[in-house]
């Protein structure tokens, strides 16, 4: 039965071929407002299409948007609210979470020692929680929170400032990291977003800025608990790897005009960003003076003389506010909202909004929903969904999300099965949003096998016997084909749910 829904599901995926942008028909108002859950959301509710209906699609739309760029304006529902209440690592500090890491990191070094495998297990369990509280935090917040737009916008600029939990004591800081780094600068500010995010911990710790000195730094200090030495302990020179990703990554982009030697005076003026082992409460950014390379250097054209920390705030500022770095932000949020290849014309513009706002990322996403592109035939149901996509919109579509799911951690582990497990992306570019990262045979097997199980929880609802399916169809409106609804009206009664959420219609947004 899966091989031939996989076959089903190639074939009509074969007959969906990416779009030009050119001149075609307007989308109508119920069109234009699924397309605005699937782009500016993780898609339509039961409850959307039940309101849209009510109020017209054109009156529902205008008021979704005008929530979405206020998100301070909704509040959460209770049942999340007290869920994620009920969730106690959520409100610990940094220095809070590094003590627990290094209390783990003790307590296992001396149950090896002892032989006690099962205790080292156990000691484990301090770290744990912390990861699968923050990934709970994200998903359920993605499944439930009427703030959509905000919750697109931490996926989106997580991956553009990726760090990855599965190095060292970044795990217990990644909630801390979207929290305190990401998501509150997601309608704000690229470059306090960027400051954030250059001093968090965990960025200094998984692009090795922590451990970056001046030539000749004598190390010195003590082994701390718990097998994470000192950072003084640990440096042994420059380290060029946040220097480089700053600039090819968050900032000017790999065609930014910058060369090896800026990214060599630039990781010299990062010299001393450094965080605080000792530290047991609060931020743990400092600035090591003693580490810190203070000669003259010469970086993007500018005469850099010593000045301390102040040497690499300039440096963001510079950064934040370059063309290239307007750019490079532009494509990626075209590529990210719009198109796998967007049009050129509306990168500009983007770059253009992103300069003449100083960075103001409102402004930014104002000029993407402003945009005609984004409204275009060409654009709609153009995008296929990465797996965290498919997952989050299949269980917003079927209802599952009125009163919040149970076990995230099943949804967690479905996310590693499909390739893309929660802050695992190893490199620091994050994961992809193209189709070519994720449109692949096994990929494809795998949402079959997911939505297959997904409509058998379903359809085991007594409230929802006999009508789940005509429910989705409803939900999802136009973004159905008619040749899909064909295809799943002509398989039996009891596949047909599953055939729909494994449609390529449902893949794709």
């Amino acid at each position: 039965m899966i091989q031939r829904r996989h076959l089903l599901c190639t074939a009509l995926l074969a007959t969906q071929l990416p779009r030009a942008f050119a001149a075609s028909a307007p989308l109508n108002d119920e069109e234009r407002a699924l397309h605005a859950l699937n782009r500016l959301g993780f898609g339509p509710r039961p409850a959307d299409a039940q309101a849209m209906a009510s109020m017209g699609a054109r009156a529902w739309l205008d008021q979704f948007l005008e929530q979405q760029l206020n998100p301070q304006s909704l509040s959460l529902p209770q049942a999340l609210t007290e869920r994620l209440q009920a969730m106690d690592t959520l409100t610990l500090d940094q220095g809070q979470l590094y003590g627990r890491f290094r209390e783990a990191q003790k307590l296992d070094r001396e149950a090896k020692a002892a032989g006690k495998k099962d205790e080292e297990n156990a000691r484990r369990e301090l770290v744990r929680p912390v990861v699968q509280q923050a990934a709970a935090n994200r998903l359920l917040r993605a499944l439930a929170s009427p703030a959509q737009l905000e919750e697109v916008l931490v996926d989106f600029w997580f991956n553009h400032f990726n760090v990855y939990a599965g190095k060292g004591p970044v795990s217990v800081w990644v909630g801390s990291y979207e929290r305190e780094a990401i998501r509150p600068h997601v309608l704000g500010s690229f470059r306090a977003m960027l400051g954030a995010t250059a001093k968090h911990p965990a960025m200094l710790f998984y692009l090795d800025n922590a451990e970056s000195v001046a030539p000749g730094f004598q190390p010195r200090g003590r082994r701390l608990g718990g097998g994470v030495r000192n950072a003084n302990q640990r440096a042994n020179g420059l380290n060029e790897n946040y220097a480089r990703e700053v600039m090819e990554l968050h900032t000017l982009g790999v065609d930014g005009g910058y060369s090896q030697q800026d990214v060599t005076q630039l990781a010299r003026m990062l010299t001393g960003w450094t965080f605080d082992p000792r530290a047991t409460s609060g931020p743990m950014f400092r600035f090591a003076a003693d580490r810190h390379d203070g000669g003259h250097k010469t970086w993007l054209g500018y005469s850099v003389d010593s000045g301390g920390q102040s040497e690499g705030e300039s440096a963001l500022d510079v950064l934040a506010a370059h063309p290239s770095t307007a750019k490079h932000i532009g494509f990626q949020f075209a590529q990210a909202f719009v198109a796998d290849d967007p049009p050129p014309a509306l990168v500009k513009r983007l770059a253009d909004r992103f300069m003449a706002s100083k960075g103001n990322l409102r402004e930014l996403t104002q000029c993407l929903i402003e945009s005609d592109e984004f409204w275009s035939r060409e654009a709609y149901q153009s995008k296929f969904k990465t797996p965290y996509q498919y997952l989050l919109s299949s269980l917003r579509a079927v209802k599952t999300v009125d009163a919040v799911p149970p076990d995230t951690q099943l949804l967690m582990g479905s996310l590693s099965q499909a390739g893309m497990p929660l802050y695992g992306a190893l490199t620091p570019d994050g994961y992809k949003n193209t189709a070519a990262a994720w449109m692949n045979p096994e990929a494809l097997a795998q949402r079959i096998q997911f939505a297959q199980t997904l409509s058998d929880r379903i359809r085991r609802r007594p409230a929802m016997a006999g009508r789940a399916t005509d429910e989705l169809l409803a939900t999802l409106g136009p973004t159905v084909s008619k040749d899909t609804r064909q295809s799943v009206s002509a398989e039996p009664a009891p596949q047909q749910l599953a055939l729909l959420l494994g449609s390529p219609d449902f893949m794709r947004r």
